[in-house]
């Protein structure tokens, strides 16, 4: 059997104030995915209405086939890192259960302990995505004896916070210079 390579994960987790949905966000993702930059694993969406009544709906890109292969090798590496070889066998087992069940490890108790945190009038959505654009690459820094050392996600809005607070940082030191040279002119 050919080895399965799955491009990185990416959980994330947006919660929406006020909700304003015409589609925009289905229709963003939905071009991702034709374009075959990124897979949905799973995408869980929990809404609460002004009264506090809760809706929850989950979808997935996957088939069941695919969905209980994810599972069993999310599983068997969980359970090997916990307890071995044994973990991996008992994860493999719980993983593609729970991939049938389609939980991906999201069932109701969460759903409602999503509703329970978020307001009345807001909304959350948890999205798991294949970066598939990446798998060629990973498989070649494999191929390289390469392995991951840090990762992180560094937004627009992030860098503009540390452009900002390096001018401040920048700001500050040049004042500092500035005072013993003021000092000596007197």
């Amino acid at each position: 059997m050919a080895e399965v390579m799955y491009g990185p994960m990416q959980l994330m987790v947006i919660g929406f104030e006020n909700p304003d949905f015409h589609g925009q966000i289905r229709q963003a993702f939905g071009s991702a995915m034709e374009a075959g930059v990124v897979r949905l694993i799973d995408l869980r969406f929990v809404y609460k209405d002004a009264d506090g009544n809760v809706d929850a709906m989950e979808t997935t890109q996957l088939d069941e086939e695919e969905r209980e292969r994810f599972g069993a090798a999310v599983g068997a590496l969980i359970g090997l890192g916990t307890g071995r070889e044994e973990g991996a066998r008992r994860g493999v087992e719980a993983g593609a259960m729970a991939a049938a069940q389609r939980t991906f490890g999201m069932n109701e108790e969460n759903v409602q302990r999503i509703a329970d945190v978020i307001p009345n009038d807001s909304a959350a959505a948890i999205f798991l995505i294949e970066h598939l654009w990446a798998k060629d690459l990973k498989e070649a820094l494999r191929d390289a004896n390469g392995h991951l050392i840090a990762q992180g996600m560094v937004t627009p809005e992030a860098l503009v916070m540390a452009g900002a607070a390096l001018r401040d940082a920048v700001e500050a030191a040049e004042a500092e210079e500035k005072k013993p040279m003021a000092a000596a002119a007197r």
